[in-house]
């Protein structure tokens, strides 16, 4: 007898799929947490980038996220996926993400800043673990998840809040960020690990910069898979990978 396709199983397979790139990932933030720590110029460098953010503040956040959700994956789709030619979909993708991104990264820099408010700036067990138990299990299932998940189905059926409206509800919440989170979950709970283990003003250009690695993996395997199976695939093939934090 198959198992039923539960959503958790679903995130789970998902998570499996992308273990790979996943493993790089960790590897590579891994890497940067003990360089920052155990080798003087590699700090010097990142402590130059932390510097830049506390300069530029709000704009950093706002530019950093604009470029990782808005600019890179579009990119990345021309110069890889259509040989060079923008077309009016890749302009129509911009305009929507860019203010969705730029307004999930004002969001999770401000839950880092309130989270060093509230729990202290101090590397310890018990911090760093309540930071990653508030963002992973709090912030992204009450409200990254389905940030992304309503935000992307709104965009997927033609900024129509008719068709929306009955997507609204826990069935829909249950069959689409579910799986999401798993596989989230899966990467995401590592990486906050590392990232908290960094001071404040590090934590949202790491963030950024691991996200950006993954929505460029995540732009490829969607694309990847939309190749192969084009003439299965009626409607456009769309990951939220802004449901990361």
């Amino acid at each position: 007898m198959p198992r039923e396709r539960t959503p958790w199983l679903i995130g789970w397979e998902a998570a499996k799929a992308n273990a790979a790139p996943a493993l790089v990932l960790q590897v590579i933030m891994l890497a940067l947490l003990l360089a920052y720590y155990f080798h003087p110029p590699s700090a010097a460098v990142l402590n130059t980038l932390a510097n830049y953010k506390q300069q530029h503040g709000l704009a950093f956040v706002l530019i950093t996220s604009v470029i990782v959700g808005a600019v890179l994956p579009e990119l990345f789709v021309i110069m890889f996926f259509q040989h060079g030619r923008p077309c009016i979909e890749n302009g129509c993708n911009f305009i929507f993400n860019a203010p969705f991104w730029a307004f999930d990264g004002f969001l999770v820099n401000l839950m880092y800043r309130l989270l060093a408010m509230w729990l202290g700036d101090r590397v310890s067990l018990s911090i760093v673990t309540a930071k990653i138990v508030i963002d992973q299990f709090g912030y992204n299932p009450f409200f990254a998840a389905p940030y992304g998940i309503w935000g992307y189905a709104w965009k997927n059926n033609g900024y129509s809040w008719s068709k929306l409206r009955p997507l609204l509800t826990w069935k829909y919440y249950r069959a689409h960020a579910l799986p999401v989170m798993v596989a989230t979950w899966a990467m995401w709970v590592p990486l906050m690990a590392i990232i908290y283990c960094l001071p404040l003003a590090l934590q949202f250009p790491l963030f950024a910069l691991a996200l950006a690695f993954w929505v460029l993996m995540m732009t490829y395997m969607t694309n990847r898979f939309a190749e192969r199976h084009r003439s299965l695939i009626t409607t456009p093939v769309e990951i939220p990978v802004q449901i990361a934090d």
